[in-house]
């Protein structure tokens, strides 16, 4: 795991500390704002936890918001602070979705799209879920990612959910996932964002960009 300096760790709570907001939803990639600014996305299998992670990052309870309904994010959800250097942008969840076939297909494009053509895109966090592992949906989008030179780093969430052992399994597991693809940051970011294991550290790694 990569160790963070103290000013490494204080300079991701400022970074998160400003009025995060959500800006607008976009169903298309020229929807999007200006390309003014350094932006990180989250990816994720639907219901993966990727709302809760945003609110736990950014310290709102319901700035991103949560459903147990898989497939309720369906746009582009962008979300800024005054004077941030950067935006978050919260992508629609791939795989099992609770949606008509033609609107995930929809939003399918929208995300091959967004991460073909977006130049300002410095890194993808594609999380998942640390109860269950990589499922082929992430490969999917993995292999998608290193087609597209798109760097992108790995994070495991609900990590507080499964036994030690069990964990142990499935970051090495993914681990040996992550070897095999050139686009990925070789060090995942394992958390929790009910009981805030590793939101210091993936606040530090945002803050370095």
């Amino acid at each position: 795991m990569t160790e963070f300096r103290e000013d490494e760790i204080e300079a991701g709570r400022l970074l998160f500390a400003r009025p995060w907001q959500f800006i607008k939803g976009c169903v298309r990639v020229d929807d999007l704002p200006p390309g003014d600014r350094t932006e990180i996305a989250f990816a994720g299998r639907s219901n993966v936890g990727k709302s809760s992670l945003i609110n736990a990052l950014t310290n709102r309870v319901n700035l991103a918001r949560t459903s147990n309904t898989p497939g309720r994010t369906q746009e582009l959800n962008i979300f800024e602070a005054d004077d941030a250097p950067m935006r978050i942008v919260d992508m629609p969840g791939y795989g099992f979705a609770k949606a008509p076939k033609k609107t995930v297909e929809k939003w399918t494009r929208l995300i091959h799209s967004y991460l073909k053509g977006r130049a300002t895109l410095r890194r993808v966090f594609v999380l998942i879920d640390g109860r269950h592992g990589p499922k082929a949906a992430d490969e999917t989008v993995m292999n998608e990612l290193d087609t597209a030179a798109v760097s992108y780093q790995i994070v495991l969430t609900k990590a507080d959910k499964p036994k030690a052992g069990e964990l142990e399994r499935i970051q090495a597991k993914t681990a040996q996932m992550i070897a095999k693809h050139p686009a990925a940051h070789p060090e995942m970011i394992i958390t929790s964002s009910e009981k805030g294991v590793g939101i210091e550290e993936l606040r530090a790694t945002i803050a370095r960009f």
